[in-house]
C-alpha cells in the first residue's frame, strides 16, 4: 500500500506513558527539555472506535518543546478500547503517533482510509475540534494523528514553544494550560 501525506509536516511525536509525572521527570533528566504544559485530566468525547460509538477516552497529557519538534506525553486513564490501547496494554509505554495538521481534514482522513489505513479512534476534544488516529503501524510502526487546521490547537503548540524559550529549569516542571487558549472561536 502507498500513502500520500506529501506537503503535510510532522509537528509532533507522542508517547504513551505509564505515569505522566514520572515520565516528565525522566524526559527532563534525559533530554533537558521543559517545562511540560498541561497535566490535567481531559476527556475525548464522541469517540468512535473502529466505526462504532465507544466510551470516551480519558487521559492526562502534556506538551513540551524540543527544538522544532513538539513532544506529547499521554497517560491513559480509561480502560475501554481505543487507538492507545490497540498499541499498548495498561502499564506499557512507547512512541504512539506522529501528528500532522490538514488543510482538508476529511479529505486527508478519507484518502488514508481508501489506501488501506483505517481510522481506529476519532473523537472531539473539549473545545470542539475533531481529531483522529489512523493505523499506519504497518507503514511506519506507529499511528498517525490528523488535526484539522484549528487556531486553538496551533495556540497550544505555540504556548509550549514559547514556554521552552530560555527556560532555565527553574519553577514547576509541569505547568497548567492557560484557560484563554480554550476559548471557542472560528476554528
Amino acid at each position: 500500500m502507498s500513502v500520500q501525506v506529501n506537503g503535510l509536516e510532522v509537528v509532533q511525536n507522542a508517547y504513551v506513558v505509564a505515569d505522566l509525572e514520572a515520565a516528565c521527570a525522566q524526559f527532563h533528566k534525559t533530554y533537558g527539555i521543559g517545562p511540560f504544559i498541561g497535566g490535567s485530566e481531559a476527556e475525548l468525547s464522541e469517540h468512535v472506535y473502529r466505526g462504532t460509538l465507544a466510551e470516551p477516552i480519558r487521559i492526562k497529557g502534556v506538551f513540551v518543546q524540543s527544538g522544532h519538534m513538539n513532544i506529547e506525553l499521554v497517560q491513559i486513564l480509561s480502560t475501554g478500547p481505543c487507538a492507545f490501547t490497540d498499541m499498548y496494554a495498561q502499564g506499557q509505554q512507547g512512541l504512539h503517533h506522529a501528528a500532522m495538521f490538514c488543510d482538508d481534514y476529511e479529505r486527508q482522513r478519507d484518502a488514508l482510509v481508501a489506501t488501506g489505513y483505517p481510522v481506529v479512534s476519532e473523537f472531539k476534544v473539549g473545545f470542539g475540534a475533531q481529531i483522529c488516529y489512523v493505523d499506519t503501524r504497518s507503514l511506519n510502526g506507529h499511528f498517525l494523528e490528523l488535526y484539522p487546521e484549528n487556531h486553538i490547537i496551533r495556540a497550544m503548540y505555540e504556548h509550549a514553544r514559547l514556554a521552552s524559550v530560555d527556560w532555565d529549569g527553574k519553577g514547576p516542571l509541569i505547568r497548567p494550560w492557560g484557560e484563554r487558549l480554550f476559548v471557542r472561536g472560528d476554528a
